[in-house]
């Protein structure tokens, strides 16, 4: 790309993600200044000029929450910069699973947060893989919703006889589904119990694993309780290998421990998540979301359609 009217920018979240997101649409990331006072308190400042600009900040919000902060400070010192239009790039979309009240006196964080970047100034919101894809009806803004699976595909092809898409719980059915139609295989759902956060079991499989290859799908892992799990059901049904295709690896506490001592062949996650040194394991396999996300950047700024690089029906 050869525009010069636009400029890229990062917070501390996730910069390797967004240095190689600019670097494919040929440029460099811009210059933030980006401050911590001894008290904690964030203080940003963009060192090139932006006004007249579109401007993209890439900042993904899991926690700790000064990523939140981070984005919304960037956002808000852009558009006070004279910005021309701001698009929040969010790889992963932090606190999306507190999107309801299903308890009394709990907030739905998720819409506050989604409150917080719309007031902050953001014009548009770019993200992947939502928890719950109707979380995009919080927001009175564009919002463009990327999925993972056009990253995945292509490390399962040659698997098309003998593989089952598994969804690890009903809601997970539609994501399954796009997979199961992108893979011509068939779909499998697990009937899945939580009898509190954090700790799931599973009740029944619904549909035939026996002799057949698993591909379990899903938005994110946390602490991997559900997909081991979900293992050890599927290995009891007669699965062969079993591999998993995430989007988003929180991987918090033993997460890495309990997904290594499991009979899991192969997770394939993406790079939405800064993972330092954290994924220390023979059987995660990281594959970037950059490429995704520069193409659907270069089509907003040329006001292209980003639904037409998907050929899969979510529905």
């Amino acid at each position: 790309m050869i525009e010069n009217d636009y400029m890229i920018f990062s917070g501390s979240a996730n910069l390797p993600l967004a240095k190689k997101i600019a670097s494919r649409v040929g440029k460099s990331l811009g210059t933030v200044e980006l401050k911590r006072f001894s008290d904690g308190e964030i203080w940003a400042k963009y060192s090139e000029n932006i006004r007249g600009l579109e401007v993209f900040i890439i900042q993904s919000t899991n926690p700790p929450s000064d990523n939140i902060m981070e984005l919304l400070i960037l956002i808000d010192a852009a558009k006070r910069a004279s910005a021309k239009r701001i698009t929040a790039v969010i790889p992963y979309f932090g606190y999306a699973r507190q999107d309801r009240k299903d308890q009394p006196r709990v907030s739905i964080t998720a819409k506050l947060l989604a409150n917080l970047i719309t007031v902050a100034g953001a014009d548009r919101v770019m993200t992947m893989d939502l928890h719950t894809a109707q979380l995009q009806g919080f927001f009175d803004i564009p919002f463009d919703h990327l999925y993972g699976s056009s990253i995945f595909r292509n490390y399962f092809d040659h698997f098309r006889n003998d593989l089952v898409i598994v969804s690890p719980d009903v809601g997970g059915i539609k994501m399954a589904r796009s997979y199961a139609k992108l893979l011509n295989s068939g779909l499998v759902v697990i009937d899945k119990r939580r009898p509190k956060q954090n700790l799931a079991e599973v009740v029944n499989i619904i549909g035939d694993v026996k002799d057949k290859n698993v591909l379990l799908v899903d938005d994110l892992i946390d602490t991997a309780g559900t997909i081991v799990c979900a293992i050890e059901a599927l290995k009891e049904k007669g699965a062969k290998e079993i591999y998993g295709a995430i989007t988003h690896a929180i991987l918090s506490g033993e997460a890495v421990k309990r997904l290594d001592n499991s009979k899991l062949t192969k997770l394939f996650v993406t790079d939405s998540i800064d993972y330092k040194d954290k994924m220390q394991s023979e059987k995660i396999q990281i594959i970037s979301a950059a490429d995704l996300f520069a193409e659907a950047i270069r089509r907003t700024y040329n006001n292209e359609s980003i639904s037409s690089l998907f050929n899969i029906d979510k529905g």
